[in-house]
């Protein structure tokens, strides 16, 4: 091969433009794939993102508030007991957000009150008995009991005061409380501190960036449509899609006037929220593909030019006795030379396509894995695109140079 390399290179030199034009593009589509795939892939890890909720059980209604003059908790009342009473519902509450949801409702947490800066923005769910009815797993502690609740609108019009505790999750306790146990510890919100009693492994947010999607307070109010809240019903695995049907049906029956605004299952909503992702990576695909396949046929055509334009060349070299591997390996290790500077040139293009990417829509820096894949990659492309040709200029016959 090493005995290769100095002819190829005087060869390429007689060929310079068409050279130049195929390292740059085998370059380009080496950066460009390169971060596509590391988006892809980190999209794909987002879109994975667990609820920490039993997604093939529950459904969301939502509907319009009741006239005026509606007694809303005994309409709510009446509205839940309506529900629990369809076949195969196992519970149902209303509450005033789902993870991934379309409503999100957060508040400002503090250690104190004498603090001016909050620590944190958390999301909080209202609503009786949240986390049983998600399915979420509670690893120490205790959840909220029936008589701490009260309904919101009683809480916020100082009729009642409701307990002063909450339940977070584990990401929330390992950001406020690093390195100790966040049981019993208060947290200052809504003007009062609130003490942890519980403590629940995971609880997605309905809105959220990656660093804070799992931080999540369960708050002892109970939530009416009235406030913004929908009804969530709780089946067995997999019948979420059934029942939900006989559940909006049953509250249409109860008032016909009553406009059922949304129906959907858990599964739906999620596939909603990341439906743009899921697009994105798509889209990135098929550009990687098209790419691929385009810098394929140009690896393909010149090589094929440069067969047609070099077949009384290859003929004298087998009339002097060069053999169909020398010639299948000459048009392979040429083709390996140009996708070699065409990688090294993509490596840096890729570096400073992700460092534009960070900067501007806030992508992690590429690591280093997908520069040696995409390489190999490429070059098992190269060799692939370019085999044919080779072969046929292996095929020329040692007569080709006694012609032209």
């Amino acid at each position: 091969m090493r005995l290769d390399i100095a002819p190829i290179l005087a060869a390429l030199s007689r060929h310079r433009i068409t050279a130049t034009l195929l390292v740059l593009q085998i370059g380009l589509t080496c950066a460009i794939v390169c971060n596509a795939l590391f988006v892809v892939n980190d999209r794909l890890r987002w879109m994975d993102t667990p609820s920490g909720v039993e997604e093939d059980r529950l459904a969301n209604i939502d509907i319009s508030s009741p006239g005026k003059n509606v007694d809303i908790h005994a309409r709510t009342d009446a509205d839940l007991a309506v529900l629990r009473a369809v076949p195969g519902v196992e519970a149902a509450e209303a509450l005033n957000s789902v993870p991934f949801g379309t409503r999100s409702w957060s508040t400002n947490v503090r250690y104190s009150a004498d603090e001016k800066q909050p620590r944190a923005s958390v999301a909080e769910y209202y609503g009786k008995d949240v986390g049983p009815l998600f399915g979420a797993q509670l690893l120490e502690g205790r959840w909220i009991r029936d008589d701490e609740y009260q309904w919101i609108d009683d809480v916020e019009h100082k009729k009642v005061e409701a307990a002063h505790v909450i339940v977070v999750t584990q990401a929330v306790a390992r950001r406020l409380f690093p390195g100790k146990d966040a049981l019993g510890q208060t947290l200052y919100l809504h003007g009062a501190d609130f003490r942890i009693i519980g403590v629940i492994r995971e609880l997605a947010r309905a809105s959220g960036m990656r660093d804070n999607i799992g931080e999540v307070i369960l708050t002892p109010w109970r939530m009416l449509p009235t406030y913004g809240a929908g009804y969530v019903i709780r089946t067995a695995p997999g019948k979420a899609g059934a029942v939900l049907e006989a559940a909006a049906a049953a509250l249409k029956k109860q008032d016909p006037r009553r406009v059922i605004t949304e129906k959907i299952t858990f599964r739906e909503i999620r596939e909603l929220f990341f439906a743009s992702d899921r697009a994105l990576a798509a889209m990135l695909v098929g550009a990687c593909v098209v790419l691929l396949a385009v810098t394929a046929l140009g690896i393909v055509g010149l090589a094929s030019f440069w067969v047609g334009q070099r077949r009384r060349q290859i003929g004298v070299r087998r009339a002097l006795g060069a053999t169909r591997g020398d010639v299948l390996r000459y048009f392979q290790v040429e083709n390996f030379l140009l996708a070699s500077m065409g990688i090294g040139l993509g490596i840096v293009l890729a570096y400073a396509i992700n460092l534009v990417l960070m900067v501007h829509y806030e992508i992690p820096r590429l690591p280093l894995g997908y520069l040696p894949a995409s390489a190999l990659a490429l070059w098992l492309l190269g060799q692939l695109a370019v085999l044919a040709p080779a072969l046929r200029a292996a095929s020329v016959p040692p007569v080709e140079a006694t012609r032209g």
